[in-house]
Formats: structure tokens, C-alpha cells, sequence
């Protein structure tokens, strides 16, 4: 039998706990859905020092059990695990995890974006003790020293230069002979003196010791040779992926898979279905974006099932 709720939350990153905060101090009592990673990326990122009001910095884990501490104090409830399928098409909105059915007035997506890695079990082994996907989550830790930046679009070279203001030399890591990226940040990462490029090659083993990364072994794609370039940190800069497929063909998407909202609100195309966080944000992708579209959300789910006079 179906459970019906006035607000379901789907995601539990900064953008889903916020959007909880908000909602449950709106009496909304909404139910979360966490997903398989409950607290999002932040769960995997080791220090955080850019989130306001943590002079000393927080623990990534941390700041989310912090957060939905919070939620749960206002009356938020929990459902550990992932939701499976959607239905949009009507109100009440359906929202399935497996064979439990649950049924929502209103429905926000905080779902969020996963870093694309290279799917190599050093990788795995240093991540976060020098490998990262967020240069501006973790550049600061990086001072003084060469790093690599795998990649050759826009987000490999926006990553680059933005790593110049801490690493001593960034080398770019590019499978071909030329960049992807636009020309205009082609040519910032040839005219920045900190930049070097390693052309036709790929990452084939983070190396390091227990502690840390201390150098990368590159495979060229033209003939198989290998070398080893030393470094201290890896960052990917080879984009994120929206965590968007089960919404496929439900919520109005961009070309890659982010959920259009109408700006400046978080409406999506289907009325009652708001998004907030990375699921939606292609840009920033930064806990304190996130947490601020959450926040948004809440407000807009609660005006709009007043409008609908649903209390």
C-alpha cells in the first residue's frame, strides 16, 4: 500500500538536507530519500574549509551528518537507499524505491552529479590523499607543489589555471595531440608560464606511498611507451554526469543531462517538481551553492502547495 506524503525529497547532499531544514520548519514533514550515497559528494571529500561558519574547516561526513542532524530535529524522516522510478505524468507524483510506493503532493530533486573518474584502482586508493575531482574544493591543499590535471576540454583547463594559483607546474594529461577546449581557454593555458601539457597520453597508475601521491604513470597512445611523471596531486577534469536517468523523458533536461530549472526559481518543467543542487547546476557545483538551492526549493514547494491549498 502506497504511503502518501505532501513533500518527498529526492537526495541528500547539501542541496536535500537544506531543502529537509526548510520544509520541516515549514511543518511539511518531508520524507528523504538519501540514495546509495547518503550526503553526496561531500562523503568523499576529506577536508572542507570554504563552507561559512567553519573557521577551522569540517570534515566532508561530518558537515553532512551535521546538516541532517538539523533536518531530523524539525521533523524530517529517512529512507535509506535509492529510488528506483518516477512518475510524473500525474498528481499525486509517484515515487517508487523498488516495490514501495510512495505518493507526493510535491517532489524536489537533489539527486546531484557524480565526478567522472578513470575507473583505475590506484585511483580509488589515493582519492583523496592527492587525487581529487574539485581543483576548487581541494587547490588550496596543493601549494608549492606539481600536479597533473587529466583531460582536454573546457573543465580540464579551467581546472589548470585555477590550480596555478597554489601548484608550483600543472601538467595537462590529454589522450591527443591538441585540446578540446574552446579557444579562448586554449590559448590562457599556453600563454600561463606554471602550464606544461603531456600530449597523447593517458593515467595508466596513480603511484605513491602510504600517505600520499607521488607521481603518475603515463601510457602514450601512440606506441604503448610508458613514464613516470612525479607529482603530488591528480585532479579529473574530465566533467561530472548528472544523476539524472531516472527523470529521462519526465523533467526537461539540457543536452547532457542537468534539469532545467526557470530561473531565478527552481520550478522544473513539470508543475510541483522542483530541483536543486548539482542535478541542476553545471556551473558552480560547490556545498554552499547547493545548500542555497535547496533552500530555494523548499520555499517555492511550500508557496506553490499553498497556492494549490494543500496544507
Amino acid at each position: 500500500m502506497a504511503t502518501h506524503e505532501r513533500l518527498v525529497i529526492i537526495g541528500s547532499g547539501p542541496a536535500g538536507y537544506t531543502a529537509a531544514l526548510y520544509a520541516a520548519r515549514a511543518n511539511l514533514a518531508p520524507l528523504l530519500f538519501e540514495g546509495l550515497q547518503p550526503g553526496g559528494q561531500l562523503t568523499i571529500t576529506t577536508d572542507v574549509e570554504n563552507y561559512p561558519g567553519f573557521p577551522e574547516g569540517i570534515m566532508g561526513p561530518e558537515l553532512m551528518e551535521k546538516l541532517k542532524a538539523q533536518a531530523e530535529r524539525f521533523g524530517t524522516r529517512y529512507v535509506a537507499g535509492e529510488v528506483t522510478r518516477v512518475d510524473f505524468s500525474r498528481r499525486p507524483f509517484s515515487v517508487w524505491q523498488e516495490d514501495s510506493l510512495s505518493t507526493a503532493d510535491a517532489v524536489i530533486v537533489a539527486t546531484g552529479a557524480s565526478a567522472k573518474w578513470l575507473g583505475i584502482p590506484s585511483e580509488v586508493k589515493y582519492r583523496g590523499k592527492g587525487v581529487s575531482a574539485c581543483a576548487t574544493c581541494d587547490g588550496f591543499f596543493f601549494k608549492g607543489v606539481d600536479v597533473a590535471v587529466v583531460g582536454g576540454g573546457d573543465t580540464a583547463v579551467e581546472e589548470a589555471s585555477f590550480l596555478t594559483k597554489y601548484a608550483n607546474k600543472v601538467t595537462i594529461v590529454h589522450r591527443r595531440d591538441e585540446l578540446r577546449a574552446s579557444k579562448v581557454m586554449q590559448q590562457r593555458a599556453r600563454k600561463n608560464p606554471k602550464i606544461d601539457f603531456a600530449w597523447s597520453s593517458v593515467v595508466e597508475e596513480v603511484l605513491g606511498d602510504a600517505k600520499a601521491v607521488t607521481g603518475i604513470r603515463l601510457k602514450s597512445t601512440r606506441d604503448g611507451s610508458t613514464r613516470v611523471l612525479p607529482v603530488q596531486g591528480l585532479f579529473m577534469g574530465i566533467g561530472h554526469e548528472p544523476n539524472t536517468a531516472i527523470f529521462k523523458g519526465q523533467l526537461e533536461m539540457n543536452e547532457v543531462g542537468y534539469l532545467r530549472v526557470r530561473a531565478p526559481s527552481t520550478y522544473t518543467s513539470v508543475d510541483g517538481v522542483f530541483a536543486a543542487g548539482d542535478v541542476s547546476d553545471p556551473t558552480y557545483r560547490q556545498a554552499v551553492s547547493a545548500a542555497g538551492t535547496g533552500c530555494m526549493a523548499a520555499i517555492d514547494a511550500e508557496r506553490w502547495l499553498a497556492e494549490k491549498g494543500i496544507h
